[in-house]
């Protein structure tokens, strides 16, 4: 049996991006998937919503995977993904209770 090819860091940086998707549409509970929104030029990411709690929970989780899978330190992983929380967070659905 052939060894599994090592990904490159490029590739690792791009599978990242679709298992951080794909998470945050889990946690949302939404039925959709990497593969629905790639290549859209609208703004997909408001058409879905999760909550306030929700988005916390995928950007623990997002830490802990950009830690373990591309090998960054703590500052590093929360930065990486408050950019990916920027770029293709959902809206919330419950901004203005969560802040009252």
């Amino acid at each position: 049996m052939a060894a599994k090819k090592r990904l490159s860091r490029e590739q690792k940086q791009e599978q990242a991006v679709i298992d951080l998707i794909n998470q945050m549409f889990i946690i949302a509970g939404h039925d959709v998937t990497y593969d629905d929104v790639v290549g859209r030029k609208d703004d997909w990411y408001t058409q879905w919503t999760m909550t306030v709690e929700q988005s916390e929970e995928w950007r623990a989780w997002g830490e802990n995977y950009l830690r373990k899978n591309l090998k960054l330190n703590k500052r590093l992983a929360e930065r990486e993904m408050a950019m990916v929380v920027l770029m293709w967070g959902l809206k919330f659905s419950n901004w203005e209770e969560y802040h009252k």
